[in-house]
């Protein structure tokens, strides 16, 4: 299989791929800057008006002129002059760009190859960076660095990049490579620190080969806040390189990318901290974060998936005030996000999470399945498949992607909601046995989970077991929770299973 490629000076722009090169070294460019690129190289040294390149970057979107600047500067910027020393993107007064330099173009015929067939995939975990501020405030601005390196990795896709519930379940505890190597089944560590004060802050990352101890790479960046951005992107490539330098200079995927706007990015990760403590009050104030960080940039990706998660956690949990408002502002929210950043697997999970619950089923699969193709390693969007499978009725095909979201991200804090997901959909499938244990491993984690131990009552129920039925009952019926267990949208649409589940529960009393 080939892939179209623009080759200019030591560059080349392979389209197919979505992938830049200089002298074979990956070069870190945005959606929007991609798709200029590819469209002034496409036009063969003409000109092309600006409204075609704003078609190209903002496709459906009504943005300001002044935004093309921006980006064109950074494509300059990132390109660097040409071999004469001019400018590679000329400006065409009252018209708007071309491309200035020579242009030719080839086909890559090792372009369909995935990087997995050529060598073994690393497995990777960002343990949480350690906040040595000394101000308990500062804590979710580490994290959020911590977050960010993640999503870098795991856009890298010879890589199998730890979840970030599997990794921040080693928060505040001693960092024992060999252990948590071992725990989380992976080869190699990046742990580090980060030091803020005032605007100045300093990051120290580290790369650790598990199987011996030894620190592979290490880096310290004394930085001003507003070039965080950069240091996180640095720190992924440095750890991609670190780990597998041939592949990294042969196949690349971009990492993240942000626009710049530090105070929305301080919002994000504000909201993603009350976002992950899993409650109405936070996920409310979570909510209102991503909000105000969408007013402050709107062309923030980043800002735009985690509203509509959180607008999706705010119905399934019952404490939304308006559930249908909620839901459209997700949806406008997460196609908002995949138009700013479609190759982010994380704005396609948002699409699907706010489909399951705006009965979009079918949208909702095929969201979920354009997040993994995008990022394999990527476990929530291998769970929303499976609760989208479930919810459509095909308890069978749920059971795989659920089983392998939960594998990938042992210790997320919402997790109670996936296994009993995984419990549902075994006991839809004739299943009782797996059921059974599934819901029981699960309640070892969270022995407080309403809806799991309601789940496990069914399945003693349906077995004929009936004094285990009963009791198990008792238990869920002295568990006081606020809110709902997020399964509404599967009884609407598979009606029989909940007549089902109601006449055994029933009979428990």
């Amino acid at each position: 299989m080939s892939s179209r490629c623009f080759v200019f000076g030591s560059h080349v722009l392979d389209v197919d791929r979505e992938r830049l090169t200089r002298d074979a070294r990956p070069l870190a460019v945005g959606a929007r800057g991609m798709a200029m690129l590819g469209t002034l190289l496409a036009a063969r040294g003409k000109a092309v008006d600006k409204s075609q390149l704003m078609e190209a970057a903002w496709p459906g979107l009504a943005v300001e002129e002044s935004n093309l600047s921006v980006q064109i500067a950074a494509l300059r910027k990132l390109l660097g002059p040409a071999p004469d020393g001019t400018a590679w993107i000329e400006t065409v007064p009252r018209v708007g760009y071309r491309f200035a330099g020579e242009v030719a173009s080839e086909e890559s015929p090792s372009a369909g190859l995935d990087p997995v067939t050529r060598s073994p995939r690393a497995r990777i975990a960002v343990v949480p960076f350690d906040n040595v501020s000394g101000d308990p405030k500062q804590e979710y601005f580490v994290d959020g660095i911590t977050d960010d390196i993640i999503t870098a990795l795991s856009r890298f896709r010879w890589f199998l990049v730890a979840s970030r519930g599997s990794s921040f379940a080693y928060k505040g505890l001693g960092k024992d490579p060999k252990a948590i190597g071992s725990d989380l089944g992976v080869s190699f560590l990046v742990e580090g620190s980060v030091r803020r004060a005032g605007h100045r802050v300093r990051v120290t990352a580290d790369l650790v080969e598990v199987a011996s101890g030894t620190t592979v790479w290490s880096e310290q960046y004394n930085i001003e806040d507003s070039e965080i951005f950069a240091v996180q992107d640095a720190i992924a490539e440095r750890v991609a390189g670190a780990v597998e330098p041939e592949l990294l200079r042969r196949d690349s995927i971009r990492v993240a990318h942000h626009t710049g706007n530090l105070t929305a990015w301080d919002l994000v990760r504000q909201g993603t901290w009350n976002f992950h403590k899993v409650s109405k009050p936070t996920h409310v104030e979570a909510r209102r974060l991503f909000s105000a960080a969408c007013a402050r940039d709107e062309a923030l990706a980043e800002a735009q998936f985690w509203r509509a998660r959180v607008n999706a956690g705010l119905v399934a949990y019952g404490w939304s005030t308006d559930a249908e408002a909620d839901l459209r502002e997700g949806l406008e929210a997460a196609l908002r996000a995949i138009y700013l950043d479609g190759q982010n697997p994380y704005s396609h999970y948002a699409l699907a999470i706010i489909s399951v619950y705006s009965d979009r089923q079918p949208q909702a699969v095929l969201a979920a399945e354009r997040a993994v193709e995008l990022s394999p390693s990527f476990a929530l969007g291998h769970l929303v498949l499976g609760m989208s499978q479930l919810f459509s009725g095909d308890a069978k095909a749920a059971i795989g992607p659920l089983a392998h979201g939960l594998r990938l991200n042992p210790h997320d804090p919402q997790n109670p909601v996936w296994f009993n997901l995984l419990a549902l959909a075994h006991f839809f499938s004739g299943d009782t046995v797996a059921s059974l244990d599934t819901a029981r491993a699960a309640l070892k984690i969270r022995p407080d989970s309403k809806p799991l131990l309601l789940t496990l009552a069914c399945c003693h129920a349906a077995r004929g077991e009936w004094d285990n039925a009963r009791s198990t009952a008792r238990l869920a019926g002295d568990v006081q929770v606020k809110g709902n267990d997020a399964l509404e949208p599967m009884r609407r649409h598979n009606p029989e299973w909940d007549r089902r589940i109601r006449a055994l529960l029933e009979r428990t009393r």
